[in-house]
């Protein structure tokens, strides 16, 4: 992906952040993994221009990028920069909302000549360093939920998934009152993991402002120091619930300490005492852990003589925010090339889209029950269709269609049967019968051109066998004249010229 792409998502992420979750500059930059100073740059651009959020339906990232750098400025210059990020904070800033540079800006009110941000910081972190050795993490209330898997597993059987045997547990621990949740799931893999957030967040009746994650490869694809690229679905269900997202960095095991100490303490009130018991099911396992949750964290903790619960009910379930009206859906991404009969292929199934885009590529986002096709960056589907899991066959709308299509596509049944009549009789009969078997000829276009391309490879004799053979046996695709053609002894016999007006496949790519 090219850097402006990538600013030009950043700045929309930034003011939904801002104006529609209402977080402070800093944490924004923390969870978009720029600069402070370029989050306010984009604010106050979208500012004077008159933005609001939500932003027009209408207008898609480059639109957006041109209207805040008319001039053409680099928007993503500072991006990069290494920030200290100093996030200990005591007394003010346990507050809702109260931040180090608010604190900042009050100081300066009254000492106009006092000490500049950057300088009050530091003397602010070594006060902190020397008050309380361990800096510890003192987090605010609804701020926070860690997530991530324990490294203890529970031993399960279960039908209905045939290769399980150990249940891996998902873990979420609100940051002020170390709530807990947890369940036993078949796997870690991305649909488990987003699945484990929307009955998290279910099970606390509300919605944090921020997530914070592990740099597992279900929620960032690439870990990096200053700016790890979150999983599409991820980052979709962070717009869903409009909360931020800010993995824990590589290395910093104190960005983290928090679940893994609620990690542990799953391990040893959950899952230790679960050790002794069989489970044939998956739903068993989590009844279990659902009648020792209440106890966990009904439980008081030595060194603050409360209880989760009692701290959740003070601290963290005021500060929540309602959850919205419906839960996530899980839907996964996919980037595909439209081929030139104008359909693109997810999980061996065809979806048509309109045919100006043929070569373009699209990202197709595929939920429970529909597919949706995006282009380049229009907030708005090019096409939806039901889903459909059935191999090898064509969901296909008419509005995609071309009105004509022997001025506008650049291939037609008649210059296929053509290329096909100059290989042989029975490699034209082919082509004929696949042709006639699809309820649009386009359909047929991508398996006849895979097979008139194997007479690059193979002389026409073996072409007309295995087309023959192809043709008796009702075998009206691609990969069944490829079989044959595998299975025909070898010939002395040169592949097949093309036409003068036949151009090949390498003229398309």
């Amino acid at each position: 992906m090219s850097q402006e792409r990538l600013s030009m998502r950043k700045i929309k992420e930034v003011l939904r952040l801002k104006w529609g979750s209402g977080l402070s500059n800093r944490a924004i930059a923390r969870s978009c993994r720029i600069s402070h100073s370029t989050v306010s740059e984009y604010v106050k651009r979208a500012s004077a221009v008159g933005l609001k959020w939500p932003l027009p339906e209408d207008l898609d990232e480059e639109s957006l990028y041109l209207r805040l750098y008319p001039e053409g400025q680099s928007a993503n210059r500072r991006a990069f920069q290494v920030v200290p990020d100093w996030e200990q904070t005591r007394k003010e800033l346990k507050k809702r909302n109260v931040t180090l540079r608010l604190l900042w800006v009050e100081y300066r009110e009254a000492q106009p000549q006092g000490y500049g941000y950057s300088q009050y910081c530091e003397l602010y972190r070594r006060y902190v360093s020397k008050l309380d050795p361990p800096m510890r993490l003192n987090h605010k209330a609804g701020e926070k939920l860690f997530v991530d898997y324990a490294g203890d597993t529970i031993p399960v059987t279960d039908p209905a998934y045939e290769d399980l045997r150990v249940a891996q547990i998902f873990v979420a621990v609100l940051g002020a009152s170390s709530y807990t949740y947890a369940e036993a799931q078949p796997s870690q893999e991305l649909a488990h993991w987003i699945g484990g957030h929307v009955r998290a967040f279910s099970f606390l009746g509300g919605v944090p402002q921020i997530l914070v994650p592990d740099n597992l490869t279900q929620g960032v694809k690439h870990p990096s120091w200053y700016e790890p690229d979150l999983n599409p679905t991820y980052l979709e269900l962070a717009q869903h619930y409009e909360v931020a997202v800010i993995p824990a960095r590589v290395k910093h095991p104190k960005d983290k300490s928090k679940v893994e100490v609620g990690v542990q303490v799953v391990e040893r009130w959950i899952i230790a005492r679960l050790r002794n018991q069989t489970f044939v099911s998956l739903a068993g396992v989590n009844r279990a852990i659902a009648d020792l949750l209440p106890e966990l964290n009904q439980k008081p903790m030595e060194h603050l003589e409360k209880s989760r619960k009692q701290l959740f009910e003070e601290l963290d379930q005021p500060a929540l925010r309602p959850l919205p009206p419906q839960p996530y859906e899980y839907a996964t991404w996919k980037t595909a090339r439209v081929n030139i009969d104008y359909h693109v292929e997810f999980e061996k199934h065809f979806y048509s889209v309109p045919f100006e885009l043929i070569h373009q590529e699209v990202r197709i986002r595929a939920s429970e029950r529909f597919i949706e096709i995006f282009h380049k960056s229009k907030p708005q589907a090019i096409a939806l269709h039901p889903r459909n899991r059935t191999p090898g066959r064509y969901s296909t709308q008419i509005a995609h269609m071309p009105s004509n299509h022997q001025q506008v596509l650049e291939w037609t049944p008649e210059r296929l049967l053509g290329w096909a009549a100059e290989v042989g009789p029975h490699t034209h009969q082919l082509i004929h019968s696949i042709i006639a078997s699809r309820q649009h000829p386009e359909q047929a276009f991508r398996s006849c051109l895979g097979i008139l391309r194997l007479s690059n490879q193979y002389p026409p004799s073996q072409m007309e066998t295995a087309c023959q053979l192809a043709r008796q046996a009702r075998t009206l695709n691609y990969q069944g004249v490829k079989a044959f053609l595998e299975h025909l002894p070898p010939t002395d016999d040169k592949p097949v010229l093309l036409h003068k007006n036949i151009r090949g496949h390498s003229y398309y790519q």
